[in-house]
């Protein structure tokens, strides 16, 4: 089995698309056929990550032709791929029930890596009320699988169910979601997402009312990511403004929120999606 899916790097859809197709050209024998349909189930994925929606479903398309029961795996990474590049496009409705699908036929499978991947895009698909349920059932059967591929998705999955009891103002339970995340991220050595784990119990405890205490969090988050050599962090900066500001210590928040502004105006997705943000940030950093 060829182990393509250590050549993704999801911060370069055409970089990896360009890989992909390069190796794919390389599997002509008849005996690859398994791994040429999983390489253009992922081939698509790159697509659909590029907004090219429409080449993306055609890649699945021809993968459909040739799907088998000989071929499990490919199967449900078809309807996986299917469903990111419905659910990329805006079109949830049509997304969800090939999730659904994905999970049992991975758990059919015993395929729980791909199945945890299916329960945790059916979150992302479901409406709100829903997502709690399927984030818990992808971390039960990663934290009771015996596939160590399967575990590795608890990172994600404890920041997403942290994140979903946060906006459901479930403080409390978030913070201890957030905590198993940090402790989890620390044991794998995975130094940035540790940082993000850490930022998220500073930031919910801020929702809890401990301003104080999430402002040290916040700043020692800043001191080791500064030692770590990584740049200056602008949801850091936002953050230790956001507090002073709770502690009604509005100029010395000012340079922060400047500098949260100066950082976070060049992420595209905050320009497009977040524009009242950007914006409050610009005219509490301008009082400076």
């Amino acid at each position: 089995m060829l182990d393509f899916d250590n050549q993704w790097d999801y911060n370069n859809p055409p970089g990896t698309e360009a890989k992909f197709r390069e190796l794919l050209a390389t599997l002509n024998s008849a005996e690859y056929l398994g791994e040429r349909l999983e390489l253009q189930t992922q081939i698509a994925r790159t697509l659909g990550l590029q907004q090219k929606f429409d080449e993306a479903h055609a890649q699945l398309d021809e993968v459909e032709k040739d799907l088998t029961p000989a071929f499990p795996i490919a199967r449900i990474r078809y309807l996986l791929e299917r469903g990111r590049a419905y659910n990329s496009s805006g079109q949830k409705e049509k997304a969800r029930p090939l999730f659904v699908e994905a999970w049992d036929f991975g758990r059919t499978s015993k395929a729980d890596f791909h199945a945890v991947d299916a329960a945790h895009m059916v979150a992302i698909a479901e409406v709100s009320e829903n997502q709690l349920e399927w984030n818990e059932k992808a971390m039960d059967l990663a934290e009771n699988s015996a596939d160590e591929r399967a575990k590795g998705w608890l990172g994600a999955l404890y920041n997403n169910i942290g994140w979903t009891y946060h906006d459901k103002g479930q403080y409390e339970q978030a913070l201890s979601v957030f905590e198993k995340g940090y402790t989890w991220r620390q044991e794998h050595n995975q130094i940035q997402e540790t940082h993000i784990a850490k930022w998220c119990i500073a930031r919910t405890q801020r929702s809890l009312g401990n301003s104080e205490l999430a402002l040290r969090l916040q700043k020692d988050l800043g001191q080791e990511i500064k030692q770590a050599g990584f740049p200056d962090d602008g949801f850091v900066a936002e953050e230790i403004a956001e507090c002073l500001l709770t502690l009604d210590r509005a100029a010395e928040a000012a340079p922060y929120f400047q500098s949260a502004f100066e950082l976070l105006i060049k992420d595209p997705w905050l320009q497009e999606n977040e524009g009242p943000r950007l914006a409050r940030l610009k005219q509490l950093g301008d009082s400076n």
